[in-house]
């Protein structure tokens, strides 16, 4: 079994698998998915599997420290200065004060939000820098945005479970 991250999945990728494996273990879908993204629902109140939303996703991230970063990012992340160009397995390097591996780079993570939906439509948050970054790219507070369909080699997505 790898422990890769997935990548190059879009958005609506890790919906639809959040709303398959509820299926499979018995949950409730969080998600009724439209053809257009901006219009896709999330049921607050389904026991099942989802993305994190933005501000889930940085308290996890910070895991109740103040910086941008819990820890020297050699300790804890992969990105351009030390990832030879490339993804790394799950949990080499420390974990934040939670427990949670990988929050800061390896893989950009998607992120049920809508980025500004004013100005930018139906493009979606990804959060945390990837191997691909510079280290400034690689924080608790580094986002960015892109349409829902966007596959790249540098971002996934994590996922929660909700129990109501």
């Amino acid at each position: 079994m790898s422990k890769l991250p997935i990548t190059k999945v879009s958005w609506m990728d890790a919906i639809t698998f959040c709303n398959e494996l509820s299926r499979k273990l018995g949950r409730m879908e969080c998600y009724t998915v439209t053809n257009e993204s901006e219009n896709t629902i999330f049921n607050k109140i389904a026991n099942g599997f989802r993305l994190l939303s933005d501000a889930e996703w940085q308290y996890a991230c910070k895991a109740g420290s103040t910086g941008y970063r819990y820890a020297r990012i050699d300790h804890i992340a992969w990105y351009q200065g030390n990832s030879n160009g490339s993804v790394h397995k799950v949990g080499q390097l420390l974990p934040n004060p939670w427990g949670l591996y990988d929050l800061i780079g390896n893989v950009w993570e998607w992120c049920w939000d809508l980025y500004d939906a004013e100005r930018y439509g139906n493009y979606r948050v990804f959060r945390g820098g990837s191997w691909a970054e510079v280290e400034n790219n690689c924080g608790s507070t580094s986002r960015r945005k892109s349409m829902p369909n966007f596959k790249i080699d540098d971002l996934g997505f994590r996922i929660a479970l909700t129990n109501p």
